[in-house]
């Protein structure tokens, strides 16, 4: 008891605040050394014998908007036309998307059901149906309504197939990164993650990478072997943490590119994003645990980078209660800066500015255009607005109602390419 008595409130918080403080620089020297091997490209064979068969699926609900240029421009890919077949699940559709997409040149399967809504569940019935065809592919291929694709997208993922890759997610980039500021700094996320976290992670050699929604390519082989089941809200983190389980590895294609829509206002945004949060804390909640398990027991680090990657949602908790503490601390009289309990207040200042130096070097590896960097002066905002997001998305996670994001912008590839060509020639 005296030895209790001994011990001041202060004393107690700071024995509270100093594992969250490790936590918070353990992670944040662990994503700065990672984000190092992302800062080169490594030699890659590739093989440009085209062998493997693809099913290219897209599921599509009400995407009459943009579904036709995608349908077009698949048709128009450098890769036998007899070694691939282009599907569209029609998901609960009351417009004209499954007549479009017909039109185009694709086969279309309808699916109407209320219950069961949402991509996941949309990509789990057409895998059933694909299954049972006479026709059977190497590979399932998942693209999203609104994309475009690059012409040797195929290509690369039949040289990764070929190489014995099973799970292969391609190069995200952006439809429309200059539309607004919304759609920039969006963009800019896309971008550092492509670089400074999936190539990275392909760089090593020894982590698996992370599937990103769409440009997936699953091996059908797989597929049925473990069956897709990932009808979560973020069903593509769901399948990469599923095939990780099963010790499956995700790789990575930095030259097969698909670009995507970015949602035109910060509402939007915010809507996709609390999906990818609610989805995140799921996905987390039941995988966490078994990949720090399965880690220790084979001693790969595979298992326990996909574990830090599942944790980010508490990590962003964890940091902002960490600063909030540390704020309110501020005003106390006897004001003791927790910040100093393990590393000098210099030392968070110069991992702060590492922070801010991931997008600008993203933009310049990947020789992105200068407009790309003007959206680094409001990326800060679209950074922070993650904290309400996540903690939404934590509160929310037991919610599983799927959130459509309507899709607009009418492109076609070639004007997708030339307008990339006219802004970085300016």
């Amino acid at each position: 008891m005296d030895f209790l008595s001994g011990i001041t409130g202060t004393q107690i918080f700071n024995v509270i605040m100093l594992p969250i403080q490790i936590i918070i620089i353990f992670l944040t020297f662990y994503y700065f050394i990672l984000s190092m091997f992302g800062l080169y490209r490594k030699p890659e064979v590739k093989i440009h014998t085209p062998e493997k068969s693809f099913a290219i699926v897209v599921a599509a609900h009400n995407e009459e908007a943009v579904i036709g240029p995608l349908i077009e421009n698949l048709l128009q890919l450098d890769y036998p036309k007899k070694l691939y077949d282009i599907f569209v699940v029609a998901d609960n559709c009351t417009d004209k998307t499954s007549l479009i997409a017909k039109n185009a040149g694709a086969i279309v399967h309808r699916r109407f059901n209320a219950e069961k809504r949402g991509k996941g569940y949309a990509l789990e019935w057409m895998f059933y149906r694909l299954f049972k065809m006479e026709r059977q592919y190497d590979a399932i291929i998942i693209f999203d309504a609104d994309n475009l694709v690059k012409e040797n997208f195929l290509f690369e993922m039949n040289s990764k197939l070929c190489q014995g890759h099973k799970i292969v997610q391609c190069y995200l980039d952006s439809k429309n990164p200059f539309d607004t500021w919304v759609t920039n700094t969006f963009s800019i996320a896309f971008w550092v993650t492509n670089r400074m976290l999936q190539l990275a992670r392909f760089n090593t050699g020894r982590l698996s990478n992370v599937l990103g929604g769409t440009g997936m390519c699953i091996s059908t082989d797989v597929l049925k072997e473990f069956g897709w089941g990932a009808t979560s809200l973020t069903e593509d983190l769901e399948f990469s943490m599923k095939a990780l389980s099963y010790g499956i590895k995700t790789t990575w294609a930095h030259d097969a590119v698909v670009y995507d829509e970015k949602p035109l206002t910060f509402i939007q945004a915010w809507h996709q994003r609390k999906r990818w949060a609610q989805g995140q804390v799921d996905v987390a909640g039941r995988y966490f645990f078994p990949l720090i398990i399965k880690g220790i027991r084979e001693k790969k680090i595979m298992y326990f980078d996909a574990a830090i990657h599942l944790f980010q949602p508490a990590l962003v908790m964890i940091a902002t209660f960490f600063m909030l503490t540390n704020l309110i601390d501020a005003f106390q009289p006897q004001y003791t800066h927790v910040f100093t309990l393990v590393m000098p207040w210099t030392g968070w200042q110069i991992l702060s500015a590492f922070q801010y130096l991931y997008p600008v070097a993203a933009l310049a590896l990947d020789r992105l255009p200068w407009r790309a960097y003007v959206g680094l002066i409001l990326y800060p905002i679209f950074i922070y607005s993650w904290i309400p997001i996540v903690f939404l998305g934590f509160i929310n996670r037991k919610d599983k109602q799927w959130s459509h994001t309507k899709h607009t912008r009418s492109l076609s590839i070639e004007e997708v390419i030339v307008k990339q060509k006219k802004i970085s020639s300016n």
